[in-house]
């Protein structure tokens, strides 16, 4: 991890703590660099909460954009100034042995109660050795902890880049089943795939079944894999007396080069005309 991630992030601490706050934060690293002892931070990384506030911080435009562009999707907004300054401690940490290293991370994790758990999971992006997390990281989506799963599943760009298929379409679906906004999963429209259209049409089948309505933003994970099947279902919702339904079908209509998808759009005039012209996308569907 570069040391410009690590200033921008204090960057961001600093303007969101008070005086002593800061001064306890530099005081567990204000040894030269690569000889603040590990267990320090970790004992700091516990402590945090008893020396920092729990408020929400706030970022601006440009340290938002700061952030973003040293790694595409990592955003701290919404976190409480405990949880960035965990983070930040764990960007302390020195990976250079990657056995002490591991090991150190590891045991945090194993004795970690949840908002520490948070802010593990939270730091993953930043961590060194990615890899290492894995199975941590697809544990977490399995968390009954909705704040764990939180912390993982959205505004986190470490499942994109690191989870398999199947881990990723459980991610998705989870997130869905929790009735959880999907937009906010970091690499949601680069990792579509055509087992997670098949299984949102099954699981969309259950749900109407039941009598129980489906998140209309759910149908953009399957217009580039319109089949037979899934154009029936983008008739069910054409013929749906919900709007965002019937959005919805235009837009995974419009999505898709199946030409059965663009003659069944063709016959709603009104919403393939807003499609067609942009006036109509997925971000009026994300509530």
């Amino acid at each position: 991890m570069s040391d410009i991630i690590k200033q921008k992030i204090w960057d961001i601490i600093a303007s969101n703590t008070s005086a002593a706050e800061a001064g306890w934060l530099q005081q567990k690293v204000a040894l030269a660099p690569g000889a603040v002892a590990p267990i320090e931070l970790m004992t700091a990384f516990v402590a945090a909460s008893r020396f920092l506030s729990k408020k929400i911080i706030t970022t601006s435009e440009a340290e938002k954009a700061a952030l973003n562009l040293e790694i595409p999707g990592f955003s701290v907004d919404g976190w409480s100034l405990v949880r960035l300054g965990r983070v930040w401690l764990l960007t302390q940490l020195d990976p250079s042995d990657k056995e002490e290293y591991v090991k150190n991370i590891e045991t945090l994790f194993d004795t970690a109660e949840m908002n520490e758990l948070v802010a593990l999971y939270s730091a993953l992006p930043l961590l060194s050795y990615p890899d290492q997390w894995l199975f941590r990281a697809t544990d977490a989506v399995r968390s009954n902890m909705g704040f764990v799963f939180d912390a993982i599943a959205l505004h986190n760009p470490y499942p994109e880049k690191h989870f398999s298929e199947l881990a990723w379409n459980q991610l998705v679906l989870k997130t869905i089943f929790n009735d959880k906004p999907i937009h906010l999963i970091e690499g949601l429209e680069n990792r579509t795939n055509e087992k997670l259209a098949v299984t949102l049409s099954d699981f969309a089948h259950e749900r109407w079944a039941a009598g129980r309505s489906v998140p209309a933003q759910v149908w953009r994970l399957t217009g580039k894999y319109l089949n037979s099947a899934l154009l029936a279902d983008m008739q069910h919702l054409f013929d749906s007396d919900q709007e965002d339904d019937r959005k919805a079908a235009a837009l995974a209509c419009g999505d898709a080069s199946l030409p059965a998808a663009n003659y069944l759009l063709a016959k709603y005039t009104d919403l393939e005309k807003s499609v067609k012209s942009g006036a109509l996308t997925w971000a009026d569907l994300e509530h």
